[in-house]
């Protein structure tokens, strides 16, 4: 990703040196190290290593704010796929999901208008009681 953004903003620099006159070495250098900065805190780069894959840490986060619509459905209904796989990413065995989700659904209320950080750290407090 970092690297498409620095071969775009290498092209447009390099129509826009054509027209002004200035130097390239300087110019490209400035403006690859400023992406870079940018980029860099801001693309969310470390949730992901270095094969381009989702860090562990960060799958419950990515997923509950990705789907935070559906998941907040399920947790009404006090079932489904979305409820499911948030479970297993938290860590919850399969013979006590499903007492998570009942629990889960019973506090619903609580996360019916919740930002997705504020509906994972519901989720997180709520599936203590069931890891092992």
């Amino acid at each position: 990703m970092q690297n498409r953004l620095q071969c775009m903003a290498i092209m447009g620099v390099s129509l826009v040196l054509g027209l002004t006159g200035c130097t390239i070495k300087s110019t490209v250098k400035e403006i690859t190290d400023t992406t870079s900065n940018v980029t860099g805190t801001t693309s969310g780069a470390a949730w992901w290593n270095e094969d381009g894959h989702l860090k562990p840490d960060f799958k419950a986060t990515a997923f509950v704010t990705f789907n935070q619509a559906n998941l907040i459905q399920d947790l009404a209904a006090g079932r489904g796929e979305y409820l499911g796989s948030v479970s297993r990413l938290l860590g919850i065995p399969a013979d006590r999901q499903a007492a998570f989700s009942s629990a889960a659904q019973s506090n619903y209320s609580q996360v019916a208008d919740q930002t997705p950080a504020g509906l994972l750290s519901f989720l997180r407090e709520a599936s203590k009681p069931f890891m092992q």
